[in-house]
């Protein structure tokens, strides 16, 4: 059997949980690989190695067992293997500066030799959806570093009254090996030491994070995620080697994360014009917003059967819910704008009636040739 079709049979085994059959098709692969690709096959087997003794099959690569919380034995952090993942669309200003982190980082030796070490945090924020995350799974392929990744507003809700001490535990799990810790939702306990409203065990956090932040290891890196900067301890911003703000997308980035998003070879190619036009109606909303917009769109694309440029209109005015006589003119004036579109085509997109079109492009002073 070909491994193409080796390839299916054993995604649907291990969906099934069949591990007999899982067992018996990876065989099959190590065998098709061993002459071709031996290292790929050799990871295999180590895997089915580790599976064999009851242990994680993470191990075979080197990844320890994630801490676990002592009474509910739910594990405290989630631990991923580093992934190649097209680097996130953000400004010049932020690329510059994670290319930067990026240079320091691997040119590592050539800082100890001087006397210098490279940086070891970075805290990003800015609004939910603009990139933070996924920033953090890039340099964790980039650099080649397991991601370890702790939502702190959840393990407060979990473990309150548990709290530093399961911190404490994920941090030195993190620093036992090179890896990237990804602190999500930081200001769940990082907030300021004078928050009346704050827990006193929050207060005391904050000081465990101040010390190991001082002391945290060369090899490894850890990345703080806040949505609200705002909550933040101030000595929390100093020990931080960068602090990176993720804004929204401007215009450019908008068309480029638009333009990746809808190169699809299912639909008909999109001109750039179009692309323009939804961008600018878009401002406001974050990279992950309009990746969601997309994709419903291709949905509607594909069960309706209609073109993905009527779809998008559709599904952009149900997903900014704004009909508004106001949304309405200014689609209008910029699709007379970028695209010369004809009133009719315009009534279509917005289920309006032509003299309603009209209405909308006299109070631009527009031409209203149709």
């Amino acid at each position: 059997m070909s491994l193409e079709k080796l390839v299916p049979k054993l995604i649907r085994a291990s969906l099934d949980e069949d591990y007999r059959e899982v067992r018996s098709l990876s065989m099959r692969v190590i065998r098709r690989l061993k002459e071709s690709h031996p290292k790929i096959a050799e990871e295999i087997a180590d895997a089915l190695s580790e599976h064999g003794i009851g242990a994680s099959t993470k191990r075979a690569v080197g990844i320890s067992d994630s801490p676990v919380d002592m009474e509910t034995l739910q594990s405290l952090c989630k631990v991923e293997e580093p992934i190649d993942i097209d680097y996130p669309i953000f400004s010049p200003r932020v690329n510059e500066l994670v290319k930067n982190f990026i240079r320091e980082r691997e040119e590592s030796k050539k800082l100890f030799s001087v006397g210098l070490t490279p940086p070891t945090s970075l805290l990003l924020y800015g609004q939910p959806g603009v990139g933070k995350t996924e920033l953090a799974k890039y340099l964790s392929g980039i650099l080649n570093l397991n991601l370890i990744t702790l939502d702190l507003a959840s393990a407060i809700s979990s473990y309150l009254g548990k709290t530093g001490q399961n911190l404490k535990k994920v941090l030195d799990y993190a620093k036992s090996s090179p890896s990237i810790l990804l602190l999500d939702e930081f200001d769940a306990v990082a907030k300021r030491r004078d928050d009346m409203s704050d827990l006193g065990e929050l207060k005391r956090i904050v000081n465990v994070l101040l010390k190991e932040l001082e002391d945290w290891p060369p090899n490894t890196v850890v990345i703080a995620a806040t949505n609200h900067p705002d909550l933040l301890d101030t000595a929390i911003w100093r020990r931080f080697d960068r602090a990176i703000e993720i804004g929204l997308p401007e215009q450019e980035e908008r068309i480029r994360i638009l333009t990746n998003q809808l190169e699809d070879k299912i639909f008909d190619k999109v001109s750039k014009s179009f692309v323009t036009l939804i961008a600018e109606m878009t401002k406001g909303l974050s990279g992950a917003d309009l990746c969601k917009l997309v994709e419903r769109t291709k949905r509607k694309a594909i069960i309706y059967d209609i073109n993905v440029m009527d779809a998008l209109i559709k599904e952009l005015v149900d997903f900014k819910g704004c009909d508004s006589v106001e949304f309405n003119k200014k689609f209008c004036r910029l699709a007379k704008t970028h695209m010369k579109v004809s009133i009719r085509k315009l009534a279509e997109w917005l289920d309006k009636s032509p003299s309603a079109i009209q209405y909308y492009l006299k109070e631009k002073g527009e031409e209203v040739n149709g």
